[in-house]
């Protein structure tokens, strides 16, 4: 591994890992962090290139930030953590079950997407939009080409299939807003082809664990509870 990702720790317990979205860092998720550090070991980590994470000199792909995030446990000492991803951090979280399943106790994708067609038009519209103008931007600005990767990701990335998320045989807790950017019908595909899968809709947009705190933390520590004290 070509870095170390920047990350903090709080709280004891079970490790669980959470994954921001594209073009963010950990402290998105600063409604959950004190919430569930009260029962686990919780690490908010900031995936390559974004936050303070180096940007380094691998590809920066989704595949990439999931073996990023088993070089993280690996230089921690974490055998078998909890995942709990958001956008893009769902999507990493996906490739991670599915790459290193060994190394996952429990997963927690919120808005996580397929391929770009899980996307409602409006919003790809506005990325390929944004990506063409990176695009020819970017030889003469390294605004636009940190700006075109990051579309690049969306646009491209992660292309997985259905039908290889049948292989995920861990507690997984599909989560998203009601009104989020990600089609309903693709958060059900989602849901469906996980076995055993429990799908949770919350009230509210894309960010519900930014903007719906509450109603979020209760339905994830609700679906852990039942994981693993049932």
């Amino acid at each position: 591994m070509d870095i170390s990702l920047n990350y903090n720790s709080y709280g004891n317990g079970k490790p669980l890992i959470l994954l921001h979205g594209n073009g963010e860092n950990s402290d998105y998720f600063v409604h959950q962090i004190d919430y569930f550090a009260a029962s686990y070991r919780v690490f908010a980590v900031d995936t390559r290139g974004h936050g303070q994470s180096p940007r380094g000199t691998a590809p920066f792909t989704i595949r990439q930030f999931a073996d990023d995030l088993q070089g993280f446990m690996q230089e921690h000492n974490l055998e078998k953590a909890i995942i709990l991803g958001f956008s893009d951090g769902a999507n990493i979280a996906m490739s991670f079950a599915l790459n290193y399943p060994e190394s996952v106790c429990a997963l927690i994708l919120n808005a996580g997407n397929l391929n770009v067609w899980g996307l409602e038009a409006s919003t790809r519209r506005k990325i390929a939009k944004r990506y063409i103008k990176a695009f020819f931007r970017s030889r003469n600005s390294e605004r636009e080409k940190r700006i075109l990767e990051l579309q690049r990701l969306m646009i491209f990335d992660p292309n997985i299939h259905p039908k290889d998320l049948r292989a995920i045989r861990v507690p997984t807790l599909v989560i998203a807003g009601t009104e989020d950017l990600i089609k309903p019908e693709h958060t059900d595909l989602i849901a469906k082809s996980i076995p055993g899968a429990v799908k949770v809709l919350i009230p509210g947009d894309h960010a519900i664990a930014l903007k719906n705190s509450a109603a979020f933390n209760r339905a994830v520590d609700d679906f852990l509870s039942q994981a693993f004290f049932s």
